[in-house]
This record gives C-alpha cells, structure tokens and sequence, in this order.
C-alpha cells in the first residue's frame, strides 16, 4: 500500500525532494509544516517509503491503540502517547528518546492544520531536554517539493531559534495556501 502510495505522489504528482537527511543521526526530531491538509499526512507516508525511513515515527493518542487498530498504526509508525491533562507530553516523549539508542520523530510544529498565530514549543522542549537534533521539512505545494534543512540543536535563544524556524517554512505553500506559516507569526 504505501509503495503503491509513494509511486503515485512521487511518479504520477510529480514530487521531488530537495536537501538530504542525514542517516548517520541515531535521534532527531523532524518538525514538517506547513501542515494545513489531511494530505500532508499520506505525503509524509509517501516520503517514508520513498525514503526508507521507517525508522520514523509519529505521535498517536492512546485511545486509538487496540486492537486490531494499534497493529496496523504501529505499522504506520505511530507511538503512543496519553494525552490527558494530568500528564506531561513533553517529558513522556523525552523519557521515549532517553530509553531508545535509536528514535526519530516527525510532528508538526503547529499542532493542527487549521492557521496559527504562533508554533508550538513542545517540540522545541523536547529536543532541548533530550538533547536532540531538529530536522526542518517544508512541504511546498506550490513546486511539488519536500525540502530537508540541515539539523540544528535548540540554542539559548529560544526566540532567535523560533525565528529561524518561521524563516525557513514561510517560503513554503501548503495544500491550503492561506493556513500556512507566514512572515507575521509570532515567535
């Protein structure tokens, strides 16, 4: 299924990548915008597979994982993570990065598909408290293009960090043009 998937989005849409990711990185945290369709998701499949990066993972809610749903999502790459108030989203992620020599995780930086006024910080805290590298990913629509920016680690500047972040994602149009990230977003 997704290498029927990847065919069709890279062959038959016309995609390309651009940049390179860096397979020698044991962790990482991939942030991918902008993210304004349910599209973007079979397109990170996609790329998953055109990649072979199925060492990739994403975050699912808990809910979701019974059977026979859970395999299949698994499958996917999904990981689970509670998403009750009560507990730390945050610190369960870094916990899952400090138990595994390996771990990569893709998320939006957005948290949802709809327009933003500012990104959200817990997958700048997670890298930070996990000591890991951030992966930019742009989804350009408009060119058909997947863009991977070289990593970086969360700095003390957080602001200046945050900058370089909308920097690199407002030259890109997604599925919805008018949700993206634009020069106005706060940091």
């Amino acid at each position: 299924m997704q290498q029927l998937l990847a065919w069709w989005v890279f062959n038959v849409l016309g995609w390309k990548t651009e940049g390179k990711f860096h397979f020698e990185l044991p962790k990482s945290i991939i942030i991918v915008a902008p993210h304004t369709h349910s599209f973007d998701f079979f397109l990170g499949l996609a790329i998953r597979k055109k990649l072979h990066f199925e060492f990739v993972h994403f975050l699912g809610k808990s809910e979701l994982f019974w059977p026979p749903l859970s395999w299949f999502l698994r499958y996917l790459g999904a990981y689970p993570v509670d998403r009750h108030n009560k507990h730390n989203m945050v610190d369960q992620v870094v916990a899952i990065f400090n138990k595994k020599e390996r771990f990569h995780l893709a998320l939006s930086p957005e948290g949802t598909r709809k327009k933003v006024t500012k990104l959200k910080s817990g997958f700048y805290h997670i890298a930070k408290n996990a000591n890991i590298p951030i992966v930019m990913v742009g989804f350009d629509f408009a060119k058909r293009t997947v863009v991977f920016a070289e990593p970086f680690f969360a700095s003390t500047d957080e602001k200046g960090d945050k900058y370089k972040i909308v920097q690199f994602f407002k030259q890109f149009k997604g599925y919805i043009p008018e949700n993206g990230i634009t020069h106005d977003l706060e940091n």
